[in-house]
């Protein structure tokens, strides 16, 4: 029996400490010989408050966030230990889009995700993508810090 995870999934905000959270996804996914799925959902909150947004500005933040991403994407490509990598980008809210469109949809057996630090207000108000995964997914999460 295996008890490795076979298809490890990462949420990714945008942070700086997201090439942080990657590579831990990589070193994870190589160690398990898993395929790694990277996730990102561009919020569409305060675009969606003013009416509606233009489909060139979510391209613009795709094509901006898949840049961001590039070299490390291009080291677990070539990893022989990780058999296949997809890159995932959605827009909408951020929780919904993330569990809806996302993790119902793949299923992953592991979710990687960072600890961004938000003051006791912040998380009053907004919560944690962390916190909400923990509540909300059948699987491990692993939230690097």
């Amino acid at each position: 029996m295996n008890e490795g995870y076979s298809k490890i999934f990462v949420s990714l905000d945008g942070t700086e400490q997201q090439d942080f959270v990657l590579a831990r996804a990589i070193k994870v996914a190589a160690n398990n010989n898993a395929k790694l799925v990277i996730g990102h959902v561009i919020d569409s909150t305060a675009l969606e408050s003013a009416g509606s947004y233009p489909v060139d500005l979510v391209n613009g933040l795709e094509t901006a966030f898949r840049s961001s991403i590039a070299d490390q994407v291009a080291e677990a490509e070539a990893n022989p230990d990780i058999p296949e990598v997809e890159v995932v980008i959605r827009a909408g809210r951020i929780r919904e889009t993330l569990k809806d469109e996302m993790l119902d949809v793949i299923q992953p057996d592991l979710v990687l995700c960072g600890a961004r630090g938000l003051s006791s207000i912040k998380y009053a108000l907004l919560g944690s993508i962390s916190t909400f995964l923990l509540r909300n997914t059948d699987c491990d999460i692993l939230v690097v810090k």
